[in-house]
């Protein structure tokens, strides 16, 4: 394994140290868990030049500055005293790139940066290594598993299975013309635009009526900031029927989770009314509450921080049930039938979330939210760090279900590629506000709102026309794990 012509497998660890940022560099996917909280960000980035160069501390800072300025980053001076908690995804994603050019890598290995991220985060973020790329003269290693992205950014391309590599090329033969099944599959599974077809109207009964509601959050000033007045959730109405989806687009900010959160009841609105198949989930109070709340269940964005580690799935999948009075052995009955829908072995349930895979764990959480039979199944952003192949999967299962068992759904995500697969009508927020609302086709292929606009524009691989893999006979992808990298 080469680097600058030296094996890089025969070097000792101090050698390797010397290497590690200054000649190489490691852009990690969760920049939260890869920046110390405990110090700023301006700390963190001095680091990597007083380990490896012998700057005073003015020269330190100056240049740190520098970095956060090519960056793109607002106001330097203020973010160099800021802490990891305090930065949006994107900004701390910038202070991970900023660490890593600081010495001027020959090497940047950027490891699924932007696969969380709102898709115009994203795409500031690689047009931003596209432009370091040319100025700094390094060599981008890019790991990803979407092929938006690919399309985007690539020179050449690798796909890699079951670690090893089974097709390589340039962007353009890999993209246009793979040849080997795997790739074709995995390009089959990425999201493509709705087409333009019209919205059916629905009879079924209304389960959610959303009318008129409002939540504001106030930060009290200090000595050196000021008071804060944020409209959360402004004025929102909506209504959703008996087995339809709805999708809630919108960048980070947007107001998508606070609206979940007040339609859950877990942060009261200021005003408006929330009817959930006839309950006012808006006036009642928690007591009156507690045996309506079945009827409405989410799904989290991260099943492992939303499953005990140290419980069995059995034991996390019946507690709901028995919570609502269903006895035990009925609620195993319920945990067996829906292993069984979302298509897990009825032996996970002696066995724990981490030995599942992101894609299982997301089936056994979306299992758990079924399990007290609700009328209201609300997924917030219940795909976007998953690999497209297993995306495309959960998207498809949440299909199943809403038809197999009459739910009505609301999905929550920031890519409408992905809401064009899964929703009949898509609302499109911003700053709390609906700007738009309409089928998905149409939003699509004609949105009115200069934001819907930008959300559609953002999408990586503007320029790339997803080929058609019908031709070919489909892959199966392995169930549930990582088996891609490109």
């Amino acid at each position: 394994m080469e680097f600058d012509g030296r094996d890089v497998l025969k070097l000792s660890e101090s050698e390797h140290n010397k290497l590690r940022g200054d000649r190489m560099a490691m852009i990690f996917q969760e920049p939260m868990t890869a920046l110390n909280p405990a110090y700023t960000v301006g700390n963190q980035i001095e680091e990597v030049l007083r380990v490896h160069r012998s700057f005073d501390a003015a020269e330190r800072r100056e240049r740190t500055l520098k970095l956060l300025d090519e960056v793109r980053l607002p106001d330097p001076e203020r973010l160099f005293n800021s802490y990891p908690h305090q930065l949006s995804g994107g900004q701390r994603q910038r202070i991970m790139i900023a660490m890593a050019l600081a010495l001027d890598p020959k090497l940047l290995i950027a490891d699924e940066p932007t696969t969380a991220l709102d898709v115009t985060t994203q795409k500031q973020i690689l047009h931003l290594l596209k432009q370091l790329n040319a100025k700094h003269d390094a060599g981008i290693m890019f790991i990803t598993h979407d092929f938006g992205v690919v399309a985007e950014i690539a020179d050449r391309v690798v796909v890699m299975r079951h670690g090893q590599i089974v097709e390589q090329g340039t962007a353009d033969e890999v993209l246009n013309n793979p040849q080997h099944p795997y790739t074709r599959a995995l390009i089959d599974a990425v999201p493509r635009r709705a087409e333009d077809r019209e919205m059916t109207i629905s009879e079924n009964p209304v389960v959610v009526d959303v009318q008129g509601l409002m939540k504001t959050f106030h930060t009290s000033g200090g000595m050196f900031k000021k008071s804060r007045t944020v409209a959360a959730v402004n004025d929102i109405s909506f209504q959703v029927r008996r087995g339809e989806t709805l999708g809630i687009v919108g960048e980070s900010g947007s107001g998508k989770t606070t609206l979940v959160r007040c339609l859950m009841r877990l942060i009261d609105p200021d005003s408006g009314a929330i009817n959930i198949s006839g309950v006012d989930f808006a006036s009642k109070t928690a007591a009156e509450l507690r045996r309506h709340r079945k009827d409405i269940q989410i799904v989290f964005q991260d099943p492992y921080g939303s499953l005990n580690p140290r419980r069995t799935i059995g034991s996390q999948l019946i507690q709901g049930a028995i919570n609502f009075g269903m006895p035990r052995e009925e609620a195993w009955k319920r945990v067996y039938e829906l292993l069984e829908i979302v298509q897990m072995p009825k032996y996970s349930v002696h066995r724990y979330p981490s030995q599942f895979s992101g894609g299982q764990r997301q089936r056994l959480c979306i299992a758990r939210a079924l399990v007290v039979n609700p009328k209201v199944l609300i997924a917030d952003e219940a795909v976007s760090a998953l690999d497209v192949s297993i995306q495309r999967e959960v998207l498809k299962l949440i299909n199943d279900i809403r038809d197999r068992l009459g739910l009505t759904v609301i999905f929550i995500t920031h890519d409408l590629r992905v809401a064009a697969q899964i929703c009949n009508e898509v609302l499109v927020m911003k700053h709390g506000e609906v700007v738009e609302r309409g089928g998905v086709g149409r939003i699509f292929t004609n949105p009115q709102h200069e934001y819907t606009k930008a959300l559609i524009a953002a999408q990586p691989g503007q320029g790339w026309e997803i080929p058609d893999m019908a031709e070919f006979a489909p892959q199966t992808l392995s169930g549930g794990h990582k088996v891609a990298e490109i």
